[in-house]
């Protein structure tokens, strides 16, 4: 009995320090070279949101896209519009076409401008979707002077009454 447990003590041992536990990175963030955030919005947890009363259907709903300065890039344009639900993903946004033509940037900002009647205008869908106390959400396709291209998280208007 004593020999088993040296053995079984003697073998743990060599397991331990014979692994090598070089496995790579797991659940790591996929976070884009070049950051995009939404100045003027309002983030508690994960993504940003205006707010905006149901009553003001014809308003502008603005989105402001940023990108750092120092990264040495400029946005080219907003390349596509996903609009929706809140279960909207990156998955959808090449193929989207709530836009007709990619949006023009300046520098390192772009501007993304609609309204709630128009945002109902797109789709029985979309017209459902704006409720007092609903929330709606926009992701964007976003391509920078060098070419490359970014999905930023999901933006979302919060609708008051």
């Amino acid at each position: 009995m004593k020999n088993i447990f040296l053995i079984l003590s003697l073998c743990m041992a060599v397991a331990f320090t014979s692994c090598k536990s070089d496995y790579g990175t797991f659940y790591e963030d996929n976070r884009p070279e070049v950051p995009v955030t939404f100045p003027g919005t309002t983030t508690y947890g994960f993504n940003p949101y205006i707010t905006k009363s149901i009553k003001d259907s014809t308003t502008a709903l603005e989105f402001t896209l940023s990108i750092p300065e120092s990264s040495g890039r400029t946005i080219k344009e907003i390349t596509k519009v996903s609009a929706g639900s809140t279960s909207i993903n990156a998955g959808g946004v090449a193929t989207a076409t709530y836009i007709s033509a990619p949006i023009a940037a300046t520098g390192t900002m772009a501007k993304f401008t609609t309204s709630l009647s128009q945002f109902k205008s797109k789709s029985a869908a979309n017209r459902a979707l704006v409720v007092a106390g609903g929330e709606i959400a926009f992701m964007f396709l976003v391509t920078l002077d060098n070419g490359a291209t970014i999905i930023p998280v999901q933006v979302r208007v919060r609708i008051t009454a």
